[in-house]
């Protein structure tokens, strides 16, 4: 077999902790003996087999990790995963986000939020010698990003003549390779069951990153295909989709000191990244991000108060704000104090001393690691500038632009079009263009827009945008009053809020967006030119930062193998395996107590206060007292397991991601970390990391004895 640099890093001594890692399903036959070790009862080498059980059963809703659970395309994820979908069916007459909502058949389920999808991976190739090809290779700035770009679609296009899927090329090592994958794109994707608010979200924003936890983060769709099998838009004739293989659930409970794994789709970490971009990221770019995060949510607070319908289509857009409020604090506090940016840079001074101490080391590597650190700069100094601007613009007028975009796009051949606005993009456009409505208030967002827009037109000349300025009317100096007169003018001289309307234009060319008179369509139109001149500009910056940060992880890799030390790729949104025990800590946060590692329905009764975030449903709070636990008792507890902690390296993406024992049985779902260590995006640490995941059996419990859910527990042959 040929050794890419990546499994190179892997077949060095294993280094790092058995915990740590977010391995791609290729590596794990060189890790199979810590496999074994951990206690994992399956073939290690099955679980590179993306077809076959169990990783046939995992898939991605492409944000959120999820698994299907019966033969009937019945798919488990966490309930903050599927919390849009039940918001957007929810009225304040009908509220299911308060309530809940359990479809007792087929026909009672109901349309997932626009563009919701179910990707079931089947295919990952390496794909770098094809994408970084030797013409390529001698390119830099724009012109390489074309060619990367070119040779992707290339890719893409081979792959997707497989009708009904959708295929990617995705970056890793910071660009030095390349995998496609293929999967499977379900379009129909409907809501099958979600608890209440006080099971699903119990403690809110509160206990979000916290611990002991008591929430039932768990929720139900179903995938839809047409009645030949293939993947299809929404039709009341499709059918479930039947997937060749579904997890079990364990029959028997998880307990401390058991193996665990969690398979899913990892959004990001960043434990490559330079001293510099640690740096820029905690001194500026998290703190602002709170700042903006927490203005935000208190003008939502503000503005849907007393509008009981303004507030359901907002509350899934307050709960994603408030979980990355809570986690950039999280980690500026976890930064403060520590030696993080210390041990980083002395890292890095060690990388640029080993390659400086060979002659061929420093020829292959010294200069691009130089000038990397540039060119991030460059970067970074960029992004401070249009912070602003991205907060500033109606939301419609980034719609606006976007369809404007399409338009001219759709004048060129598909094969070169910008990615995002070929033909195989449309069916998501006309989902999303025409659902925008469900998640928009004209006041909320008028008022959203007026508070930034303030900030950013206090901003310097020269670091405003002048097509944006002329686009909207603004100068500087504009008082308030101006600005929301200014606002005023371009939101009453548009129609894009009327689903028709708006939808209409993703058929329109150039020349009819050209002549309308609608203001956020004549803003955009007036702003396209200056917005591809940054466009070029940023990706002229991105080609040289790709081909510089691709040798820089080259050398990182050489480096680390050099000190027999595993190097695993940073999560990337793509499919990963990580593994470790079900374990408590020994300390909790700030020198509290230590923590057990589950958390029980005790905690559920002790901590109810019969409002707000802390509201569990009268019938559980009967069942909890009756003990009513029936076969989902715990021995220890007496009573049924809520919550677990697991030395699991997990993050954003992994939400909803199958928690599997040592024979591959389902015995939860992944849901959160602990405040204190999701600085371990950044900065992996063993001691303090902890994934938090909810127990199966209070799943089960709460789907039998409180929710009545027979139906889905006989699909699902779990009664």
């Amino acid at each position: 077999m040929k050794k890419t640099l990546l499994s190179l890093a892997i077949l060095t001594s294993f280094a790092a902790q058995a915990d740590e890692g977010m391995w791609m399903p290729q590596q794990l036959p060189q890790v199979a003996k810590q496999l074994k070790a951990a206690g994992l009862k399956l073939d290690p080498s099955n679980l590179t087999k993306l077809t076959e059980f169990p990783m046939g059963a995992i898939v991605s809703l492409g944000g959120c990790s999820a698994s299907f659970v019966s033969p009937q395309g019945l798919v488990v994820t966490n309930h903050h995963c599927v919390y849009n979908s039940i918001a957007v069916n929810s009225t304040p007459e009908r509220d299911l986000l308060a309530n809940g909502f359990l479809a007792k058949s087929l026909n009672e389920e109901l349309p997932a939020a626009p563009g919701s999808r179910v990707y079931v991976t089947e295919e990952v190739a390496n794909v770098t010698t094809q994408v970084i090809t030797p013409e390529v290779a001698k390119l830099s700035g724009k012109a390489r990003i074309d060619a990367i770009e070119k040779n992707q679609k290339k890719l893409v296009a081979e792959c997707e003549k497989d009708a009904g899927y959708r295929c990617t090329v995705a970056s890793y090592y910071g660009g030095l390779e390349f995998y496609r994958l293929k999967q499977l794109e379900i379009r129909d994707v409907r809501l099958v069951h979600a608890p209440p608010a006080g099971v699903g979200k119990f403690g809110g924003d509160t206990d979000n990153w916290m611990w002991p936890r008591h929430t039932g983060d768990y929720g139900f769709y179903r995938a839809y295909v047409s009645k030949d099998g293939k993947a299809a838009e929404f039709s009341k004739d499709n059918v479930p989709y039947q997937p060749k293989h579904v997890l079990k659930i364990a029959k028997e409970g998880a307990k401390e000191g058991d193996f665990i794994m969690v398979l899913g789709y990892p959004g990001r970490t960043n434990r490559h990244r330079l001293p510099s971009e640690v740096a820029s990221t905690f001194d500026w770019n998290y703190p602002a991000f709170v700042a903006a995060s927490g203005e935000t949510l208190a003008i939502i607070e503000r503005e849907t108060k007393n509008d009981p319908a303004a507030k359901l289509k907002y509350a899934g857009q307050v709960a994603n704000v408030n979980n990355y409020y809570k986690n950039r604090k999280g980690m500026l506090t976890s930064y403060e104090g520590s030696d993080f940016l210390q041990r980083k840079t002395a890292e890095h001074t060690a990388l640029k001393t080993w390659v400086n101490a060979n002659a061929a080391r420093k020829a292959q590597y010294g200069a691009d690691i130089e000038q990397v650190e540039q060119l991030i700069a460059e970067r970074d100094a960029g992004a401070k500038k249009t912070f602003f601007l991205g907060y500033a613009q109606p939301k419609f007028l980034s719609s606006a632009r976007s369809l404007y975009r399409l338009a001219n796009e759709r004048t060129k051949p598909d094969t070169e079009r910008k990615s995002g606005y070929q033909e195989r993009d449309m069916p998501r456009w006309n989902s999303v263009i025409a659902g925008q409505d469900r998640t928009y208030d004209e006041k909320v967002d008028k008022a959203l827009v007026l508070n930034f827009l303030a900030k950013y037109n206090a901003q310097p000349a020269a670091e405003r945008d002048a097509a944006f300025d002329a686009a909207l009317g603004l100068r500087a100096g504009m008082t308030e009053a101006e600005l929301k007169a200014a606002l005023d003018r371009i939101y009453a001289g548009s129609k894009l809020a009327n689903k028709d309307e708006r939808s209409a234009w993703l058929k329109k060319s150039p020349a009819e967006f050209q002549a309308s008179n609608d203001s956020f369509i004549k803003a955009a139109v007036a702003m396209y030119d200056a917005g591809m001149k940054d466009e070029a500009k940023e990706e002229e910056l991105a080609g040289k930062i790709q081909q510089a940060y691709g040798n820089y992880m080259k050398a990182k890799i050489a480096y680390m193998n050099s000190r027999g030390q595993a190097v695993y790729p940073d999560a990337n949104g793509t499919l990963r395996v990580t593994f470790g025990k079900i374990a408590g800590r020994s300390h909790g946060a700030d020198g509290t107590g230590a923590w057990t590692a589950f958390t029980s329905t005790k905690g559920i009764t002790a901590k109810h206060t019969g409002e707000g975030e802390f509201n569990a449903p009268a019938p559980q709070l009967a069942a909890i007292k009756a003990k009513d636990f029936g076969k989902y008792v715990d021995p220890k507890l007496k009573t049924v397991p809520v919550n677990y902690l697991a030395t699991l390296d997990i993050t954003g993406g992994n939400s909803g991601s199958a928690a599997l024992n040592a024979k591959g049985e389902l015995i939860g779902l992944a849901f959160d970390g602990t405040l204190d260590s999701i600085i371990s995006d950044w900065d992996f640490n063993n001691a303090n990391t902890r994934s938090i995941q909810v127990d199966s059996r209070y799943m089960l419990w709460n789907m039998k004895h409180v929710d009545k859910a027979d139906n889905l527990l006989k699909e699902m042959n779990a009664q």
